[in-house]
């Protein structure tokens, strides 16, 4: 150990504390650094482990956001391990030290919390392609296409908050085996509040469509709802085909769409913890009083995808298996009520 003076002032100039701004920062700063950093690796190795799926057929948002972790975290270590010349640290500097992990906490919170819920069977299973559907994926949307002729009607779907688009594979794929293409949203860290463009994405995809129903589960249904109103109040442009339906799983308007003029298929459960039957019951006065309003009893918020438990959801008392077939029956009769 060594003292040096820098304007009248000696510091400590020991291995630890190190950085390479040239300041020796106080031996607590630098263990809370290395110890958010080394979360940070955990977190990521966490996420990796308990949704590799998801991580790896999602958005790229989200594997991007992890490998931004990984890189500022071997960061912060190796600036805390590296030797630094000593003089004496000002207020600014020590401030500003503490900001940077404040935030860096901030920042494994959300990514934390970000991790989604991946796909789990049937789904996976569902996302094969056969005779009758053709499935295919890319880095910002599922597509299951009829094999054969497609009917005029397609659907496009938003995933709820955090949920894998992959999810719901198994309980939109039989509208495609009755002819229906759909599109699922491969939402930007799964927040469907970021997927804006998704659905004028779809319509590209989907040229023949000579219509669209728009749908989506929990938060994504609310994005949904917000489209289907902007298409029916914008204009017709170059012949582009009209939304015609809103399915909303689990899910209400944000605002109100009393006067909305299309079709719209509302199928809740009544053991939803999330989504409840008064919350369902309440967002009556904003939908169009022609509504179409199907509860399945016993069902939960989950069961309206392949993703696993829900934090906050009810306690079913029927089976998934059971509620899958009546959700996709449901949903199948009202887009075939829809056709030309």
């Amino acid at each position: 150990m060594r003292e040096a003076e820098d304007g009248g002032g000696t510091v400590d100039d020991g291995g630890a504390g190190r950085g390479t701004s040239g300041a020796a920062r106080p031996v607590w700063l630098t263990w809370t650094a290395r110890t958010v950093a080394a979360a940070g690796l955990v977190v990521v190795l966490w996420a990796c482990l308990t949704a590799w799926g998801a991580v790896v057929h999602g958005h790229p948002a989200y594997a991007v956001l992890l490998g931004l972790t990984v890189l500022g975290s071997a960061l912060v270590l190796w600036r805390s391990l590296r030797p630094a010349r000593v003089r004496r640290r000002r207020v600014l500097a020590l401030v500003l030290d503490v900001a940077l992990v404040v935030a860096g906490l901030v920042w494994l919170a959300a990514v934390a919390w970000l991790r989604p819920f991946a796909a789990v069977e049937p789904a996976p299973t569902a996302m094969l392609s056969d005779q009758v559907v053709t499935v295919t994926e890319s880095a910002t949307s599922v597509t299951l296409a009829p094999a054969g002729e497609a009917d005029g009607t397609a659907v496009f779907f938003q995933p709820g908050a955090k949920v894998e688009a992959r999810a719901y594979a198994a309980v939109l794929r039989p509208l495609a085996e009755e002819g229906h293409p759909v599109v699922i949203a491969k939402q930007p860290l799964a927040v469907a509040f970021l997927a804006g463009g998704a659905f004028d994405a779809a319509r590209d995809q989907v040229p023949g469509a000579e219509r669209w129903v728009v749908g989506g589960h929990s938060l994504g249904g609310v994005v949904a709802s917000a489209e289907a109103a902007s298409d029916a109040e914008a204009p017709d442009a170059g012949g582009i085909a009209p939304v015609v339906g809103l399915l909303l799983y689990a899910s209400y308007p944000a605002e109100d769409l009393s006067g909305l003029t299309v079709a719209v298929q509302s199928v809740s459960a009544s053991r939803d913890g999330l989504a409840t039957p008064a919350k369902i019951e309440a967002a009556r006065e904003v939908l169009p009083a022609d509504t179409r309003f199907t509860v399945l009893d016993g069902a939960v918020h989950a069961f309206f995808g392949d993703y696993g438990p829900q934090p906050g959801d009810g306690t079913p008392t029927i089976t998934h298996d059971a509620a899958r077939s009546a959700i996709s029956s449901v949903s199948a009769q009202f887009v075939e009520s829809l056709g030309g």
